[in-house]
């Protein structure tokens, strides 16, 4: 085999010193640092001890070129954002399903930019990940089904997709959003406004859908004026709450679609000192939502196990699961804090 060097030039140590030094053959030690069975305890110790003291660094990406299975035991994350609560935990239940298997992870963020969606896709497969776990933005379909079709299983997180023999899993915003405007009818709140993300990512257009036929559930008028959309980021919140709060018939409840729309929600109101006065419903749970005054009360999904769910059916398909593609629905739950408990004028 031959040799390498390292960073700073000297060579790196390769299976055939591993062998020397332990006294043994290199299909010996090729079959301890690949986890295969059939060593002796004493000389899989030999070898070990003899990587160790040599400094050996084991080839991965070489190993997996000459597996029969061809597999790199990695798999491909791409998620919308690594710093929002909800990728982070997403990716953590992603890990920890693979880490179980003694698979790694890599993983990177498109900020909904097809454009470094579709590089991460073309990255990943380059590197021969064993299969891919993605939050689509929806404008990449072609290049997820050429990655499938390439012999890449890809499973679909928090949106569908249209490529096919593609697994997803996604949660019924719909049907949180609905319940979540019921909840504000039932308070007393008859001038509720939505604040939602871009209108081109699926869920933030189901959780407007889920408003709008909430709206037509109970009866309440559905405002105009009230709707803000293509809300991305916390600033852009702030702006927008602004606006609806100096409106000359302002809301007296706001549902906000996403987590770091809820965040700019939130200080736009505390600003204005109105947050004992405007009752607020956010969609997904945020980090110490619980401890504020009134804590933020929240529609979550739990990215965790959306993570875990996602990881079992792309394990599925590598273990050789055949059929059509699945489609995991689940559930969200309603996080009563306060803010969204705050009674309208029809209720008190």
């Amino acid at each position: 085999m031959p040799s390498s060097e390292n960073d700073a030039g000297r060579r790196s140590a390769t299976m055939r010193d591993v062998a020397t030094m332990a006294g043994v053959g290199i299909a010996t030690v090729s079959r301890v640092v690949n986890g295969k069975p059939g060593v002796a305890p004493d000389l899989a110790e030999k070898v070990t001890r003899a990587a160790e003291l040599l400094g050996y660094r084991h080839d991965l990406t070489a190993s997996s070129l000459r597996r029969a299975d061809r597999r790199t035991r990695t798999l491909g994350l791409i998620i919308e954002d690594a710093a929002n609560p909800f990728s982070a935990a997403l990716h953590r239940a992603v890990e920890d399903t693979a880490a179980e298997r003694g698979v790694l992870v890599l993983a990177g963020s498109t900020d909904e930019d097809p454009v470094r969606e579709r590089g991460l896709v073309n990255t990943f497969t380059a590197r021969r990940v064993d299969g891919l776990i993605v939050v689509p933005t929806g404008l990449t379909d072609t290049e997820l089904d050429a990655a499938r079709r390439g012999g890449t299983p890809v499973v679909c997180v928090d949106r569908p997709t249209t490529a096919q023999q593609v697994d997803t899993v996604t949660v019924d915003n719909r049907a949180g959003v609905r319940a979540a405007v019921r909840k504000l009818y039932a308070a007393g709140h008859r001038r509720i406004a939505f604040l939602g993300d871009l209108s081109a990512i699926w869920t933030a257009e189901e959780r407007h859908a889920g408003f709008v036929e909430g709206l037509a559930e109970a009866g309440c008028v559905l405002h105009p004026a009230l709707i803000r959309r293509g809300l991305h980021g916390a600033e852009a919140a702030q702006e927008a709450t602004r606006e609806l709060l100096a409106l000359p018939q302002p809301p007296t409840a706001l549902v906000s679609a996403q987590n770091l729309v809820t965040v700019g929600v939130r200080k736009t109101l505390q600003e204005l000192r109105l947050q004992h006065h405007v009752a607020l419903i956010g969609f997904d749970d945020l980090p110490f939502a619980d401890l504020l005054e009134p804590g933020i009360s929240v529609i979550a999904q739990d990215p965790a196990s959306i993570g875990r769910e996602a990881a079992t059916l792309l394990f599925d398909r590598l273990d050789g699961e055949h059929g059509p593609a699945r489609h995991r629905v689940l559930t969200t739950r309603y996080l009563a804090r306060g803010s969204g408990e705050l009674p309208g004028p029809e209720g008190m």
